[in-house]
């Protein structure tokens, strides 16, 4: 997929500035677009958008399909007179670095419940037109969604396995009974997407006149508590109760000993192949309709995944097992045509892996940050050793930031750095010289987290893997995005012809 040389910016719409407790669709996101125009950036990279869970990790999601609530814009509801002056009047005094999911989701929640009344009584027509056409083309999966976040409320956010039989295994009268009970609460849930759609939409669309591409990210599982897999068991390894047969995750490495045990089921890939893999093909459609690009978290899962027994404590008793490979995306690519992905191809990579990705034209990923180590010019991640079909980047969400990983290196290592990227640098600045050696990779595409640019430490950090608080919580404030940034990009860009 070699597209035309660019760069962007990595930065999840959480993260932005605003005055409700968390980055939202509003008015700091097109700012945040004209920044990323005027640097001459193309690239805005995003982590998945959708409706998270448990722990708020965008890659542990109610649906494989919805958009976040908590990511829209109340002020954007204001101008379409879904909610009063009187309503946005008493804001809380939310952190303005750092999100707090539990007080910003009750809050944003009782915003969207007065939207959603206000809507029922509106007699505004072509609002009207637009929900009615949003549900007639989301149903196939927009029905099973909203029932299941009814049904979720109902029972006091327990996990659909554990509702009534007849209505966790679906049974038609079950369906039928609480489709009835729950209709006006199962129409919140429909309301908030379509609201999710109509702000994306036009933001993407924003970016899009500004010559700014929106680069998706989908999880290669989906969670065990959501939708697709209360409403299609039987694309999933479940026994008769429910339960997993076996669970995602991968095995012990270099950085854990344990392993990583995600949870996530796993899918009954015999069966998604007898269906054609439309449920994949349906998941990519959809996603293309709100990015650009869509990169694919664990790509590699799809030739070999670790599948681990249902029950163990940690992911030590796991097992590759054969993924799908070329058969799922050749059906993808006959049913859509060529696809914009890139291949998150990072940890273990067996030359399966990489015959998978190459076969399909998906580039690859590039980590400046696991560049510099003891094999030094030997490492892989190093520019010199990038192909045209990737893409480079200092760090990922999963990171520390590039000025914590340095200072974190041994003595030995930081020479080699200085001398890799020619500095004599040795403080928060150095961040900028490893900046330029990605710009000048021959590497299509160079992204860079957001907080590399400010030059951050850890106390930016968006995300440590294998622990389940106090993640996906940073933002920055209005004033951190300086001219000096700005002209420091437009050179960058200039120079290195991206």
């Amino acid at each position: 997929m070699i597209v035309e040389r660019s760069s962007g910016v990595l930065l999840h719409p959480t993260s932005l500035p605003g005055r409700y407790g968390i980055g939202d669709m509003g008015k700091e996101a097109y700012e945040f677009i004209d920044f990323l125009e005027g640097a001459k950036q193309k690239l805005w990279q995003v982590l998945p958008l959708g409706h998270t869970g448990f722990g708020d990790s965008p890659y542990q999601c109610f649906s494989a399909y919805a958009g976040n609530p908590i990511l829209i814009s109340p002020d954007k509801l204001y101008e379409i007179d879904l909610l009063s002056e009187e309503d946005l009047k008493d804001i809380p005094a939310f952190d303005p670095i750092a999100v707090e999911y539990g007080e910003v989701i009750v809050y944003k929640y009782d915003l969207l419940k007065k939207a959603y009344s206000k809507f029922i009584s509106n007699n505004d027509e072509k609002i009207q037109e637009k929900y009615n056409d949003f549900v007639a083309k989301n149903s196939a999966w927009l029905n099973d969604y909203a029932l299941f976040m009814a049904l979720k409320d109902y029972h006091g956010g327990a996990s659909w396995y554990t509702w009534e039989k007849d209505i966790a295994n679906r049974e038609v009268k079950a369906i039928e009974a609480w489709s009835e009970k729950l209709a006006v609460e199962a129409g919140f849930y429909k309301f908030v997407q379509f609201i999710f759609d109509m702000q994306w939409s036009e933001l993407k669309e924003y970016a899009n006149s500004k010559g700014v591409k929106i680069v998706g990210d989908i999880p290669m599982f989906v969670a065990y508590d959501g939708s697709e897999v209360w409403s299609n068991r039987e694309l999933f390894e479940l026994d008769d109760a429910g339960n997993p047969k076996g669970v995602a995750g991968v095995p012990p490495d270099a950085f854990s000993a344990d392993g990583q045990l995600w949870g996530n089921p796993l899918y009954d890939w015999k069966k998604m192949k007898e269906t054609g893999y439309a449920w994949w093909i349906s998941v990519l459609s959809s996603m293309l309709d709100k990015v650009d690009i869509i990169r694919i978290d664990h790509f590699r899962g799809f030739h070999e995944y670790w599948r681990i027994p249902y029950g163990d404590k940690t992911a030590t008793g796991g097992k590759w097992v054969e993924g799908p490979a070329d058969s799922l995306f050749e059906a993808v690519e006959k049913a859509l045509g060529k696809l914009p992905i890139i291949a998150e191809d990072l940890g273990f990579i067996t030359p399966g892996v990489l015959e998978l990705r190459d076969k399909f034209d998906f580039p690859g990923m590039n980590i400046l940050m696991y560049g510099f180590g003891d094999d030094g010019a030997e490492n892989t991640f190093l520019p010199h050793h990038h192909s045209a079909n990737s893409v480079v980047y200092t760090g990922t969400h999963d990171n520390d930031t590039m000025w914590a990983a340095y200072q974190d290196y041994s003595e030995e290592v930081k020479d080699y750095v200085k001398k890799y990227v020619n500095t004599t640098n040795d403080g928060p600045e150095i961040v900028w010289d490893i900046i330029r050696i990605a710009y000048a990779s021959t590497a299509v595409m160079a992204v860079i987290p957001l907080q590399d640019l400010m030059c951050l430490g850890s106390e930016a950090r968006m995300n440590t893997p294998g622990t389940s608080a106090g993640n996906w919580r940073w933002r920055f404030k209005k004033e951190m995005i300086t001219e000096e940034i700005s002209e420091k990009l437009i050179e960058l860009t200039t120079v290195y012809g991206r």
